[in-house]
């Protein structure tokens, strides 16, 4: 993947933010005087659809999760973010945890899972670690935002073309899958590897893999 990473890097106000999401008025503002005191960036949320309508997919740095959520609760968010377009660490914090909760929170890669009332010592170590996690995956995160950025402008046929292709078909087998002919295969497959500045087949299936 080096041809996409050489060609993405960071933005000049690149900065890690807290994102609290939190349906707790007054939690939400106490947190954020917190941050605020220690000189941690941060922004806060009162629902999961308030996150993903309103937060930067650009942005670095955590989601501090509570895990009782209004609509959407803190773990199907979780397993939302990645589908929206974010590449953040998550931290939880709940007041009614379960063993089998915070199981399920770790096992899909939470970073820690705070209980309330927040330690103020746990809350900001848990930040830390997801703030040093974060940070080793920053170039990884904008080769995403990178190819994602490519994927967005091929066709509707050139996003299946690309499917396709990077699933390992060859032309005869894509032609009889999408009932066209072999050589609009040829087209529009050389179209998709310009648009995706692919250097050969196996790059074009690695970025296909990083985004899918």
């Amino acid at each position: 993947m080096a041809d996409v990473a050489e060609s993405v890097e960071p933005p000049a106000n690149y900065r890690q933010i807290v994102h609290i999401v939190e349906d707790d008025e007054e939690l939400r503002l106490s947190l954020l005087d917190l941050f605020q005191s220690l000189g941690i960036d941060a922004e806060a949320f009162e629902d999961a659809p308030s996150f993903l309508q309103n937060a930067s997919r650009t942005a670095s740095g955590c989601v501090l999760l509570d895990v009782r959520l209004p609509g959407v609760n803190g773990i199907e968010f979780q397993s939302k973010l990645s589908a929206n377009g974010f590449d953040l660490p998550v931290v939880f914090m709940t007041a009614h945890g379960d063993v089998a909760t915070s199981v399920t929170a770790m096992k899909a890669g939470a970073v820690d899972f705070l209980q309330k009332p927040l330690r103020t010592y746990d809350l900001i170590e848990a930040i830390k670690a997801a703030f040093a996690l974060d940070q080793g995956q920053l170039q990884l995160r904008f080769q995403r935002m990178e190819v994602r950025s490519r994927v967005a402008t091929l066709t509707p046929r050139e996003t299946q073309m690309l499917a396709l292709v990077a699933s390992g078909l060859m032309n005869k087998q894509i032609a009889f899958e999408l009932g066209i002919s072999e050589i609009m295969v040829k087209l529009h497959r050389g179209s998709v590897m310009r648009k995706m500045r692919a250097k050969s087949l196996a790059d074009l299936v690695r970025q296909f893999e990083l985004v899918s």
